[in-house]
């Protein structure tokens, strides 16, 4: 014992030989970090502290604002390998068959904060930046493959919604159910939130989706629609509600953990990426839109294209996963939006609340930076990182040429008619959840109608029963149950489930 009690002793002086001083932020070794300077034994503390005063503004300033959504989330570095040709549909080099691509993913809550239990219902983002040869492109998705609005100006009011009273800073459901007795396009992805679904048992096991449709662009700028599928390697796994009961008992941070450590171990994650494709003349042939981020693709074949893993861990927590900067509108030459009118407002929307979580400059920060130069007249701004050398802050110039790319044009779209605000023409609010609905188990059934129902039960009467006729509308038996469990009137709920149009 004596001889490792000496050997542990020899090897922590000869750690503290080799540590590194002790700095403040200009670099400026520090004599004393653990007695403030005071003017003699019983005077106050002295202004001239720098190191005092440096220390208690920077910790003044440690919090940036929190995401108003996504708060709540973890992060890994990884490697997508893309697996098949898909040169046909599109000149994006992240998917030359073979190539490998960097990446950075952050797996999230949705409405909950920072510090929230990850055991609550909610959503969870699925998040991928990757670092192409041409530009970072960021697909940025959820573990659902719909949404629960088809238009970006309900955005903030669904948010508002879901989040809590701001009179009490408490969850009611009444609240959030007024909201979406107004908004039947939701019930699809509501069925999915409130069963089993709505509480993953990990990340690992958990499908991602891009939900948006986006456009894949050809050589001779050939369009086709896709949609983006991440599949678990590791397969889809959630918590029934007596489960989430245990786990919130003993960890509240149950997703991060498993994430962390799994990585830690070598047991490396990983998820196929699928897409399904859609020609622009196909997209009549439905009889919904299917650029309406509430509808899924059924009977769309998915093919693979590529496998991703997981395998380190962020350094920094706040470095990376908290300062990554998020944004559909980071897109890279054949890669680029449809008109799905969500996604057409997430383009403005992400980009903007990281510019103003983390300034101007935020694509500067290491997590967030292109692995590619990046040459453009963008300037000053605070905490501005880069090393511009040149007087020519514009473009075109002879001084300085920066030349356009001409494969990086947009590809043309035909339009006609008139500016207007009107609903998209196929709407079909139903039926894809009575399909969800029948998807599931027995036991997933109960589950569903129990969580469902007991949200259901203290909403007002008129919003109750307006949202009990959709999900009637959408299976009988469903409807049947939510009723029974939310206290409802069977009979009115009938014939409000009767007016409405599928």
């Amino acid at each position: 014992m004596r001889l490792i009690a000496v050997a542990l002793v020899a090897s922590m002086m000869s750690l503290s030989v080799h540590a590194a001083p002790l700095t403040r932020d200009n670099g400026a070794p520090v004599g004393d970090n653990q007695n403030s300077q005071t003017a003699g034994a019983s005077g106050p503390t002295l202004l001239q502290d720098v190191q005092l005063i440096q220390k208690l503004q920077r910790f003044d300033r440690e919090r940036i604002p929190e995401r108003v959504v996504h708060a709540r989330g973890t992060g890994a570095h990884g490697e997508f390998t893309a697996t098949a040709d898909i040169s046909d549909l599109t000149i994006a080099k992240v998917f030359e068959k073979g190539s490998k691509t960097p990446v950075f993913v952050r797996f999230s809550s949705v409405v909950h904060g920072l510090h929230s239990p990850e055991t609550l219902r909610d959503p969870r983002g699925f998040a991928t930046k990757f670092y192409t040869a041409e530009g970072n492109w960021d697909l940025v998705g959820n573990n659902f493959p719909t949404f629960f609005i088809r238009d970006a100006i309900k955005f903030p009011d669904m948010v508002h919604a879901f989040k809590p009273d701001p009179r009490t800073n408490l969850d009611d459901s009444r609240r959030t159910f007024d909201f979406f007795s107004h908004i039947p396009e939701a019930t699809r992805t509501l069925t999915q939130l409130f069963s089993n679904e709505g509480t993953p048992a990990s990340y690992r096991e958990m499908d991602g989706n891009g939900v948006h449709a986006y456009k894949l662009v050809s050589a001779e700028g050939q369009a086709h629609y896709v949609k983006f599928h991440w599949k678990s390697q590791q397969g889809v796994k959630n918590l029934d509600p007596r489960q989430v009961a245990e786990v919130q008992a003993n960890d509240y941070s149950h997703m991060t953990r498993d994430l962390v450590e799994a990585i830690e171990r070598g047991d490396y994650p990983k998820w196929d990426l699928y897409i399904q494709v859609l020609k622009p003349e196909d997209l009549a042939k439905f009889s919904f839109d299917p650029l309406d981020a509430t509808k899924i693709w059924p009977d769309v074949p998915a093919r693979k294209i590529g496998q991703m893993v997981l395998n380190k861990n962020p350094d920094n927590v706040f470095q990376e996963t908290e300062q990554v900067a998020m944004a559909p509108s980071n897109l890279v030459p054949g890669i680029e939006p449809s008109e799905d009118r969500l996604l057409q407002g997430r383009l403005f929307a992400y980009a903007d609340t990281q510019m103003y979580r983390l300034g101007a400059n935020g694509l500067h920060l290491p997590i967030n930076a292109a692995m590619v130069a990046v040459n453009n007249g963008n300037q000053d701004g605070a905490m501005n990182l880069a090393a511009t050398k040149t007087s020519v802050n514009y473009q075109p110039s002879r001084l300085q040429p920066r030349e356009e790319t001409p494969h990086a044009r947009y590809s043309q779209l035909p339009l006609s008619g008139t500016t207007q605000q009107a609903k998209i023409q196929r709407e079909q609010n139903f039926k894809q959840a009575g399909d969800l609905y029948r998807s599931y188990s027995k036991k997933e059934q109960r589950d569903l109608i129990n969580s469902l129902g007991g949200a259901l039960a203290p909403v007002d009467d008129e919003s109750k029963h307006l949202m009990l006729s959709y999900f009637y509308k959408a299976d009988v038996d469903y409807g049947t149950g939510l009723t029974k469990v939310a206290k409802g009137d069977l009979k009115r709920v009938q014939q409000l489930a009767a007016k409405l149009q599928d």
